[in-house]
């Protein structure tokens, strides 16, 4: 194999294992090895690029989303806080009480929407830092705690509702019995349900075209492909990767970026082509930068940059 497709990381960091995580039995870590060889997944990587270790000062990282100038935000959940790393690589809080905000998406208006399961809730967080709740029940039930969420190009929200366990929750057991994924229409109050034949339903990301909803199941270690209706329901449910993820995103080349265990890429057709070992449990991921060809990884209490010659979905 030519010398060039072979990726370099030398990232050997320890690894602390948090309550936040999505499963522990499954957050193995171990030493990165001196080589990743990355065969026809070469070109996704710029040429000798590593991750590079951005900062190691939070609690668990998680819910990277990127604004339309390329800045990332994302959450340090066991401290309550969203914080912003910008297309000039600084890093500061953007957002203090969150209502332990997890997973997030920017919509058209520049609203960051965040999935704010310490009430089980989901918020709207103005440009100006104002907060608008916008859902907080299922036809008079709690939330799980909601996850993870896409908007489509209508402005609607898919969303992942599992049940993990939190430390600041008083409940000691879901109001739901079913963890499902959920469609809230722009302008509507109350949420559908488009899928209640899941384990854990975790990581999800839309396509650019809208067309496909990408949806991890981590504790049944699968990921589905559906195809996206008209009116927000869902059809044609199909396994795309044989393991779950975390968090997920798409570049534009259509490859799928998975997490967990590193940062592991599939390509359109659901071959696996490239994975990026990092320490610990990697959390969740996106593209940003001005030209949204960097990257973001989070990690544990890290986050990283990687790079790429491809770039993220608009």
């Amino acid at each position: 194999m030519n010398k060039n497709k072979a990726l370099l990381i030398s990232i050997l960091l320890p690894a602390t294992l948090f309550s936040f995580m999505p499963d522990k039995k499954n957050a193995v870590d171990a030493s990165i090895p001196e080589n990743v060889m990355l065969d026809t997944a070469a070109n996704l990587v710029t040429d000798g690029a590593t991750p590079k270790l951005i900062s190691s000062q939070f609690s668990f990282t998680e819910g990277p989303a990127v604004d339309k100038h390329g800045n990332i935000f994302f959450t340090d959940q066991p401290n309550d806080k969203i914080w912003k790393f910008d297309t000039n690589g600084e890093l500061s809080v953007f957002f203090d009480k969150t209502g332990r905000s997890n997973g997030m998406y920017f919509d058209k208006k520049g609203n960051l929407i965040t999935a704010a399961d310490e009430n089980n809730q989901f918020w709207a967080i103005s440009p100006d830092k104002k907060v608008t709740v916008i859902l907080d029940n299922h036809k008079g039930q709690r939330f799980n705690g909601p996850n993870d969420l896409w908007i489509d190009k209508k402005g609607g929200i898919f969303f992942t509702d599992p049940y993990y366990q939190r430390p600041y929750w008083q409940r000691k057991k879901p109001d739901m019995a079913d963890e499902r994924l959920y469609y809230l229409a722009k302008g509507r109050k109350e949420a559908f349900v488009v899928d209640s034949n899941l384990v854990r339903p975790n990581g999800i990301i839309g396509s650019a075209d809208g067309k496909n909803l990408f949806v991890a199941d981590i504790n049944d270690k699968k990921t589905y492909k559906y195809d996206i209706n008209k009116n927000g329901t869902l059809s044609n449910r199909r396994l795309f990767a044989p393991m779950g993820s975390d968090g997920m995103t798409l570049d534009n080349k259509g490859n799928l970026y998975l997490t967990g265990q590193g940062v592991t890429v599939f390509d359109p057709e659901g071959k696996k082509i490239l994975n990026i070992p990092l320490p610990g449990w990697t959390a969740n991921v996106c593209f940003g930068g001005v030209n949204r060809d960097v990257l973001f990884i989070t990690s544990n209490k890290s986050v990283y940059t990687l790079q790429m010659n491809v770039k993220g979905i608009k």
